[in-house]
């Protein structure tokens, strides 16, 4: 097939266009300067141009050079261009929260969106929305598998770790930390609201903030009270659900800091992200690596590798469980229901199911190597046949 890809600078596009032109696609890529997600005069030139080859100032051929359009996370003006040329639009999201699925053109026609936690996709189809359906995420098994046997060559065979325990992504402690900037809540609702998020930390698995029996309807409103909202009329936003999710971003921002901080007291324990980073005690911030190169070479040599998920995400396999499983890394993970489903607790990963229980897990693989090393092949070999681009993308290409 033919695709036209909309290239937004996303770090892994680079290894799905790989992946599409190991399977026979011819592949081009697209790129706009808007900053907005409205479907302007210019971007729409701007597509026409390139879907139908036409020169500038000229009209349409008439016919559709491309069999669709492709692009990761969704884009309302993207969709709204291909309803209006009928092409159809396939859209695979790895971010979560992603309000412009919130959008009414996730209705059009042209739409084929895939999204990898299935809570996420029956909550939209439980909306009427139909255009949506459940997929994992991937890697580009090919590029790690050679990335990891050139580390590996490169000291005989064997692994040289460079870290005991990693922990590589955001904490959250910036301005996208909303609950921390409400000027002001009523204390005892503030006090209930922060007992719920340092109860949630304790329990891995598990919403509160969709139990309405810890947080109803009237915490919610009453949260609300207090909380601006932009309503520009384009989205059809939940505005109760994106409460819900401030206080997730809380938890997540509390949880992080807690783990690392008890894994940093006990463990030599570094952490990947933001520079600017409030520091925690014991844990040595190497700042940000990057995707295509230094994320897997970190993964590859730590014996130990976290993941923490972003509360948002209720039941997926983040892409960061993949990427760590694919460069060889051991995985720790909090509890998940899809990663349950998909892999088996002690022979690809390891599950935890609270945070103490992270901690005494850590400490067992530290010291139990022969272990610990055949866990991250299993996870390796099971990630490389069932979380690929070449093994998805063929049905997430079908139309």
């Amino acid at each position: 097939m033919r695709i036209l890809y909309y290239d937004w600078d996303d770090f892994n596009g680079e290894d799905c266009r790989d992946a599409m032109r190991r399977l026979g696609h011819e592949v081009d890529c697209i790129k706009c300067t808007s900053k907005s997600y409205d479907l302007t005069p210019e971007l729409d030139q701007r597509f026409r141009e390139v879907l139908f080859k036409v020169p500038l100032g000229q009209n349409n051929s008439g016919t559709c050079y491309y069999d669709l359009v492709f692009s990761f996370d969704y884009f309302p003006n993207v969709s709204e261009v291909c309803q209006k040329y009928e092409i159809p639009y396939i859209s695979w999201v790895f971010d979560c929260p992603h309000y412009t699925l919130h959008s009414h053109t996730t209705s059009n026609s042209v739409n084929h969106i895939f999204l990898f936690d299935k809570s996420l996709e029956k909550e939209m189809q439980d909306k009427g929305i139909d255009t949506v359906r459940h997929s994992t995420l991937a890697v580009n098994a090919i590029r790690l598998k050679d990335m990891c046997d050139k580390l590996d060559s490169e000291t005989d065979g064997r692994i040289i770790y460079e870290h005991d325990v990693c922990f590589l992504g955001s904490l959250y402690d910036n301005e996208y930390n909303f609950y921390d900037q409400i000027n002001y809540l009523p204390p005892e609702l503030k006090g209930y609201i922060d007992a719920v998020i340092v109860a949630q930390e304790r329990v891995f698995g598990m919403d509160f903030f969709t139990n309405p029996e810890i947080v109803n309807q009237e915490h919610i409103k009453r949260l609300g009270e207090y909380v601006q909202f932009e309503k520009t009329g384009k989205y059809d936003l939940d505005y109760n659900k994106i409460l819900l999710d401030i206080l997730r971003k809380k938890v997540t921002v509390n949880e992080r800091r807690n783990i690392l901080a008890k894994m940093g007291k006990y463990f030599d324990t570094v952490l990947y992200s933001d520079p600017d980073a409030k520091p925690i005690e014991g844990v040595c911030n190497l700042g940000i690596a990057d995707y295509m190169t230094r994320m897997p070479r970190v993964f590859h040599r730590s014996k130990v590798n976290l993941n923490i998920t972003l509360r948002s995400i209720i039941s997926g396999i983040p892409l960061r469980v993949v990427d760590i499983l694919a460069a060889g890394g051991f995985l720790l993970t909090n509890y998940q229901e899809e990663i349950a489903e998909r892999f088996v607790d002690g022979e690809d990963l390891v599950i935890a199911y609270t945070p103490e229980e992270m901690v005494e897990k850590t400490a067992y693989y530290l010291d139990h190597e022969e272990e610990r090393q055949q866990i991250a092949r299993n996870g390796q070999k099971k990630v490389f046949e069932n979380f690929a681009y070449t093994k998805l993308l063929p049905e997430i290409l079908k139309l």
